[in-house]
C-alpha cells in the first residue's frame, strides 16, 4: 500500500536508507488514475525493499515546486535524497518495476 505523503511527511519519507518511488498525481487526472492500481501494487510487492508513496500536486505545492513537478502523473525514484530517475506520464507495470529493479 502507497504511503499518503504531503509537504509535511516529505523530509520524514526521505529520511530512509531504502529507494523512495512517489507518485505525483491528483484527482481530476485520468492517466493518474490508470497508473493508480499499478502504484499501489509496486508498494505491496516492494513493501519490504523501498518505499511507496503517492502525492497529490493540488494539496502539495511545496514539493510539487521542490521537484518542478510540471505534466502529471511523475513518477520520482529518489535514493539518499537525491532524485536518480523519474518517469513522466502513464506506462505499464513493467516500465516501472524495471526501474525499480535497477535501482535497487
Amino acid at each position: 500500500m502507497a504511503l499518503q505523503i504531503t509537504d509535511a511527511t516529505l523530509n520524514d519519507v526521505l529520511s530512509t536508507d531504502k529507494l523512495v518511488l512517489i507518485d505525483f498525481w491528483a484527482e481530476w487526472c485520468g492517466p493518474c488514475k490508470m497508473i493508480g492500481p499499478i502504484i499501489e501494487q509496486l508498494g505491496e510487492e516492494y513493501k519490504d525493499k523501498i518505499v511507496v508513496g503517492k502525492l497529490d500536486v493540488d494539496n502539495n505545492d511545496e514539493a510539487t515546486s521542490k521537484y518542478g513537478i510540471r505534466n502529471i502523473p511523475t513518477v520520482l525514484f529518489i535514493k539518499n535524497g537525491e532524485v536518480v530517475d523519474k518517469v513522466v506520464g502513464a506506462g505499464p507495470k513493467t516500465l516501472f518495476a524495471g526501474k525499480i529493479e535497477k535501482l535497487l
